[in-house]
Parts: C-alpha cells; structure tokens; sequence
C-alpha cells in the first residue's frame, strides 16, 4: 500500500474493506453512458475519506450509502464529485436505485417499486419498473421545487466563454436561464446541434463570467429540437465539481425540463422531453425527462433512464487518510 506522501506502507489490522460496485448509467450497455461508483455501506468512513475515495475513482460522483436516518425511507446518500460534495445529482439517484434492487439488497415487486432515497435536498423519490423480478430502469422525481434566477451573464460573454459566435447563442422562443433542482445550472440554448457539438469551454473565461455566479455549471442544448420535437442533444461542463465534462447529468435535465415546463403555455399539461448526452465524449447517454403543470405551475419534474452493472470489487482504505 502507499501512504499518503506516497511512500509504501504495510496494511495497518486497523485499516478497513469497502465494497463497492460501479455502473454505467443512463444507457443500457456497458461503456455507455455515465461511469458511476456505489460504495454499499459507508457508515465507518469520514467525509473526508468519502472525499479522498471519490478522488481515487476520478469518475463524475461516487456515492455511500448509509442507513436512513428516517426508517420509513429505503437508503440514505452522500453523493461526491472529485471537487466537493452534492445535496442531489441525478445519475447517482438512477444508478444507486438500480443497484439496490439488481444486487438484492431491497425487495421489488413486479411492475413498480417505489423507494426514497434520503438526500441534502430531502427525500427523493424514486420509481423502479421492473420485469420478471429484474429491474429495467428507474424514475426520480425531484424533492426541490425548481428556482429560477435572472441574473445572467451577458450573451456575448457567454458564447466567448464557450468558443462560439453571439448569432450560436439563443434558439426561437429560448434564452439563457438559471435555474436549479437541487443544483444550479446556467442553461444555454443553442442555435443547432452542431453548435453543441463545437462548443469548447475556456476555462480562463469560464472563471471570470462565472467567478461570483449562483449557477456556475454550465449546460449546453439544441434549442432548435424543442420546436422540431426530436431528442434534445446537451452537453455539461462542471470545472467547479472537478469536472471537465458529464456524459450525462439528471439534475441539469431536471432543471431543463422545470424550464421548460415553465414556459408551456397551458394551465394543465403532462410534458416530456428526450435528451442526448454524452455523444461527443464518446458516451451516448439517453435521459428521459417529464413534468407536470397544474395551475400554471410546475408540480413535479422527473428523470428516468436505464443502468447496467460493470464491475464489483474492495476499495482498502487506511485508518488515517491525509486531507
């Protein structure tokens, strides 16, 4: 074993086993979609051991699971990025549902199982549909009602930040939004497909537009494929989560769908949404969103998707793990 100024050292009686097991989420084949770590039972560990073990996986989140602090509800989460801690994230949410019910750990019932996964934004709930005892896919609603904020940066500052012209920026009907579901995004709706696919985020420029903003990830999509009603390609970049870019978000498609559902122009109405994600980085993701509006307002936003199992193994952490 190594220690922590990189010097070997001999395993410590005191240093302890973890099981864990990674999926890949928002997809349903291996080497699809988004990378995801699970740790089953975290209750020995810190957070700053959490936060180190995240930094080894060096994948978008890793989660540990820990007894609710609730008992009617199925699991408690802490969910990790490589830069700090989330109090929601989607692919996590989807992912640690489906490893639940594939590795037995809970009992399903054929068709839907419902369960709540305690979160930093509160209980989550989560929707499992499931065939011949097998889990197929799982749903999430989210437990914040979505927030928006208006104020942005400027258009040019934003194309600049992202190596595009002013004219990429904006789509019929769309504009640049913040909003959040647990987590703030800047939203930014482009001209094409093909302007989310050459979009390069510069980070110098990232740093200076974003430096002091609520909503410093920033969510790209083809606003055009909302009036044509095709699948909506996107793409996120996180360098304040230590992420340089997500193969597939769930609480930015969240935020997108509260949105737009905001903007539906009927007082009852049952929206949804497909999302591609993930496709540039050699990761197709496929995301599936919905809302409610009733009264004019957003009552409930989802995120479903597929998983597939990849991997199980320990993780040996040390009894004393440098910050």
């Amino acid at each position: 074993m190594i220690s922590g100024d990189g010097s070997p050292r001999e395993q410590s009686k005191s240093d302890k086993q973890y099981k864990f097991h990674t999926l890949d989420v928002f997809t349903d084949h291996v080497f699809g979609g988004n990378p995801l770590a699970v740790l089953t039972d975290a209750r020995a560990l810190t957070t700053a051991q959490m936060q180190r073990i995240t930094a080894e996986f060096n994948l978008s989140e890793t989660v540990f699971i820990l007894p609710p602090d609730d008992p009617r509800n199925t699991r408690k989460l802490r969910i990790f990025t490589p830069g700090r801690e989330l109090p929601f994230a989607g692919h996590p949410t989807i992912g640690t549902a489906f490893l639940l019910a594939a590795a037995g750990m809970i009992e399903v019932v054929e068709g839907e199982t419902h369960i709540v996964l305690e979160e930093g934004v509160g209980p989550v709930a989560v929707m499992l549909n499931v065939k011949g005892g097998v889990p197929i896919s799982a749903r999430l609603t989210v437990a914040q009602s979505p927030e928006l904020r208006r104020d942005l940066p400027r258009v040019a500052d934003i194309a600049e930040m992202l190596t595009l012209d002013v004219s990429d920026v904006g789509a019929p009907g769309l504009s640049v939004a913040a909003v959040s579901c647990g987590v703030p995004f800047l939203l930014v709706p482009l001209r094409s497909c093909d302007c989310v696919s050459r979009a390069k985020l510069r980070r110098g420029s990232w740093e200076r537009v974003l430096a002091d903003a609520w909503a410093r990830e920033v969510y790209l999509f083809d606003g055009s494929a909302i009036e044509r009603r095709t699948a909506i390609r996107a793409r996120m970049f996180a360098p304040d989560l230590g992420i340089g870019e997500d193969p597939a978000t769930g609480s930015a498609a969240a935020a997108l769908a509260a949105y737009l559902a905001m903007r539906s122009d009927s007082a009852k109405a049952s929206l949804e949404w497909v999302v591609n994600q993930g496709v540039e980085m050699g990761r197709p993701s496929v995301l599936k969103l919905s809302a409610e509006v009733s009264g004019g307002e957003v009552t409930a936003v989802c995120v479903a998707g597929r998983s597939v199992l990849v991997s199980e193994g320990t993780i040996t952490v040390p009894d004393v793990v440098a910050v």
